[in-house]
């Protein structure tokens, strides 16, 4: 073989090695579900901001919520790990990188210890013990206690809920050592906002679920209409626990406009749900609740009262 031919063969097996390494890289950040971590990054990050206040340092606050993105990183690919049979049966988790044996579980488990670890360990040693056990506890609870029920009950979804609202909780005990006000209220509004969100989504793969066994609302036998009327009613519990804020005088008028008009929009979507649930209302209360919680910690961290 020319040296010429020896030299391409390298070229090309480089490339490829470069392709597979990418493609590993890829799995792997697929399991930890980044489009939750970047929600559980800005949650974290509101809670820790408002927590601190203008005295706080600012890498303080951003390793705060690094951390306890970490850890929720660390919960999602034990999720993807005990769930990886029951994701075999539904179209839209067939491919994912554990059912598809592109990644080894051996490898996805020490992936999310390590994630979990790291995240816990700096969070106890760089800010407080608190803070800690709270991340660990949310992490156990995530993955130990809601992911197994989703197999079990329905009420699966008010369990999964209070791990799923602690990320502003966490990082305002991160940095204060305890919740405060705008901990247990931002709490508050994360768990409420979660329902019509998940109810949109469950009810839209209501098919999938049903077929891998999975007991989420809209999947169950006689369910049709209480996707909706719960999405209605979460909705308008979220709308004064939002303004709260405003109410108690730790936010402004800015504040207290943008989260009534976003609140009354997320009432609206809800309501239409509750009226027809249809894959057009579905999606539409789907995609009004991607842009409804944004931009209520958008607005608490541009009007807050210091």
């Amino acid at each position: 073989m020319k040296g010429r031919d020896v030299e391409a063969l390298n070229t090309a097996s480089s490339a490829g090695g470069l392709q597979t390494a990418f493609r590993t890289l890829v799995d792997f950040v697929e399991l930890t579900k980044p489009r939750i971590g970047a929600l559980v990054f800005f949650a974290a990050f509101t809670g820790a901001y408002l927590a601190g206040g203008a005295h706080a340092e600012f890498s303080r606050i951003l390793l705060a919520a690094v951390c306890i993105t970490s850890v929720a990183a660390s919960s999602c690919v034990f999720n993807h790990i005990i769930e990886r049979d029951v994701d075999r049966l539904m179209h839209r988790t067939a491919q994912r990188p554990l059912v598809a044996g592109r990644v080894e579980v051996r490898d996805a488990v020490f992936f999310a210890s390590l994630l979990g670890i790291l995240g816990v360990s700096v969070l106890a040693i760089a800010f407080n013990l608190q803070s800690a056990l709270l991340a660990l506890a949310t992490l156990a609870a995530y993955a130990l206690v809601y992911t197994p029920l989703k197999r079990a009950t329905s009420l699966n979804t008010i369990v999964g809920a209070i791990p799923g609202a602690m990320p502003p909780f966490l990082g305002c005990v991160a940095i204060a050592g305890a919740p405060g006000p705008w901990g247990w209220i931002l709490f508050g509004i994360l768990f409420a906002w979660q329902f019509p969100h998940f109810l949109a989504i469950a009810w839209l793969y209501r098919e999938d679920y049903a077929r891998a066994g999975m007991q989420m609302l809209p999947a169950l036998p006689g369910s049709q209409g209480i996707a909706g009327r719960q999405s209605l009613l979460y909705s308008l519990v979220l709308l004064p626990l939002s303004l709260l804020p405003a109410v108690r005088g730790d936010a402004g008028l800015v504040y207290g406009g943008a989260v009534l008009v976003l609140g009354l929009g997320y009432v609206g979507a809800s309501l239409a749900f509750a009226r027809r649930e249809s894959v057009r209302t579905a999606r539409t209360l789907l995609y009004s609740s991607l842009i409804h919680l944004p931009l209520v910690f958008v607005a608490a961290l541009i009007d807050p009262v210091v």
